[in-house]
């Protein structure tokens, strides 16, 4: 009869077969827990839009926001300025019904989201504007004049 396994003199137990590995609980669980889940539970959830990724830009005069958010038309977004926060939003719903003489199958669809920025003082409210082309949401935030960074320049001194 073979020892599986050695008490060493520190107390702890010890696997002396090395050809087998087994994970602790602690990675057990990670693995559980940071693993996607098979593509027949997430099949047919949320197919419509999630939150879209932000591109900020700041240049000499302005600040640029990119949105990829294709599949959608312009009329579809909504943009609000309250008090120095932007809120770029988009709801949209759709429902198919086919009928045949022994069924009915109806299926719908609603995809929103939501994404808010706090705009910095230096932004002129007056002067933001925004396009949609090719899946792309553009928004300009142009900056107030005395914000604008000026060029550098030498001073002689007198």
């Amino acid at each position: 009869m073979s020892n599986l396994v050695n008490v060493p003199k520190n107390g702890s137990l010890a696997n002396t077969n090395s050809n087998v590995s087994f994970p602790s609980n602690s990675n057990w669980l990670d693995d559980i827990f940071n693993r996607d889940l098979p593509s027949v539970f997430t099949s047919n959830f949320n197919t419509g839009v999630s939150l879209p990724k932000v591109n900020i830009k700041e240049t000499a005069d302005a600040y640029v926001v990119e949105m990829a958010v294709p599949g959608l038309k312009k009329s579809d977004f909504k943009l609000d300025l309250d008090h120095h926060v932007l809120s770029i939003s988009t709801e949209k719903k759709e429902t198919h019904e086919e009928q045949q003489e022994n069924y009915t199958r109806k299926e719908f669809g609603y995809s929103a989201f939501k994404r808010t920025f706090t705009l910095p003082e230096t932004v002129d409210d007056d002067k933001i504007s925004a396009n949609y082309q090719d899946g792309i949401l553009n928004i300009l935030l142009p900056k107030k004049e005395e914000a604008k960074q000026k060029p550098a320049r030498q001073i002689k001194i007198s």
